[in-house]
């Protein structure tokens, strides 16, 4: 059975080539979350938010173990303009009560408070194709 988890933490790239080498991650797909723009695209953004939409296996790798690597994987506490932000998008009510907890534990070893948006998915559309394991085709190309 295959799982979805939705994260945005940052220019997209990175977290793509990321999570598509954890073991149990069956695939991932770099898109546009969070927004109310129709039909957003990289060159009209509008509202929304840089996501990573990610396939996995439970039974190899769990949603709390994905976000344990979401946290570790960026800066939780850094204020980035909406393309940019930190998010977690959730599927259920077992996602946003286990993304809720996380945050809450990371948030008690910060100083700073953690600015990580924490809501239901919504539409993901998927970016373009040549934004699709970018880091890949385009080798030394940064964020």
């Amino acid at each position: 059975m295959t799982s979805k988890a939705t994260f945005a933490l940052g220019c997209f790239w990175g977290p793509d080539e990321f999570f598509s080498q954890i073991p149990g991650v069956l695939s991932t797909t770099v898109g546009y979350s969070g927004g109310t723009t129709e039909h957003p695209n990289y060159e009209d953004i509008g509202d929304h938010t840089e996501t990573i939409e990610i396939g996995f296996d439970p039974g190899i790798v769990s949603y709390e173990k994905l976000l344990d690597l979401f946290w570790r994987e960026h800066d939780p506490t850094y204020k980035a303009k909406t393309q940019y932000k930190s998010a977690i998008f959730t599927h259920d009510e077992k996602q946003f009560e286990a993304a809720t907890k996380s945050r809450d534990e990371r948030q008690g070893f910060s100083s700073t408070p953690i600015v990580t948006e924490i809501r239901p998915a919504g539409v993901f559309t998927k970016a373009e194709e040549y934004h699709q394991k970018y880091l890949r085709k385009n080798r030394g190309a940064v964020c």
